[in-house]
């Protein structure tokens, strides 16, 4: 009995406007490679200063990112969306770097310098109304902050890429090499271990 199911066409991540964009500046098309630069630095730091909470280390490995994208140019094929790529070189340089320092510092106003302008720190209240409110804002980010760090690795990028990031299902799994079903179990737990975590900081509302 031979199997009907029929042959799903791998694909075709040249139509991703991204991956066109790099295939452009594999061509030598130096504009394009900064259009790319100017559309994902942010994200990309961001990724990098919650996943680690220093500003420093995000701000050297997003750079080294995007070096290590710019150096990929002569062989790239395109396999994979360009985003779900550039994420995956920030998750794999994060936990090298979790690794080599078990121990992390954190900011939550620190801002980056960069040739698009000021990257703002994502944590503390902005909108607090007077000091008082704005101390407890940041005792709550602090707070958040830890919990989320003490996330094993897999839930607390799977937290970041969806809560902050704004990626799929879809997208999260290919940038974790998993399955959709995987993703949804991962984020399920994370809620529940946040949940438990952080059940006593709202109290003080």
């Amino acid at each position: 009995m031979t199997d009907s199911t029929p042959l799903r066409n791998p694909p075709d991540y040249t139509l991703d406007p991204d991956v066109v964009l790099l295939l452009e500046a594999k061509k030598g098309d130096r504009a394009s490679f900064e259009a790319l630069l100017r559309k994902y630095f942010g994200r990309i730091f961001n990724f990098n200063y919650r996943f680690l909470g220093s500003r420093e280390i995000a701000e050297d490995l997003t750079q080294e990112v995007f070096l290590r994208v710019y150096r990929s140019l002569p062989s790239y094929q395109p396999q994979a969306k360009f985003q779900t790529w550039i994420y995956t070189i920030a998750r794999n340089l994060c936990l090298n770097e979790v690794r080599k320092n078990k121990q992390r510092f954190f900011s939550l106003e620190d801002a980056l310098e960069s040739q698009d302008g000021e990257i703002k720190g994502q944590f503390g209240d902005p909108s607090a109304a007077n000091p008082s409110e704005e101390l407890q804002g940041k005792e709550q980010g602090i707070l958040i902050r830890q919990a989320v760090d003490s996330l094993p690795e897999n839930q607390r990028t799977a937290v970041i890429l969806q809560r902050y990031e704004g990626l799929s299902y879809d997208e999260i799994a290919a940038t974790l090499g998993c399955s959709v079903p995987a993703v949804k179990s991962l984020l399920n737990r994370a809620k529940e271990s946040l949940r438990t975590k952080l059940a006593g900081v709202r109290k003080k509302d």
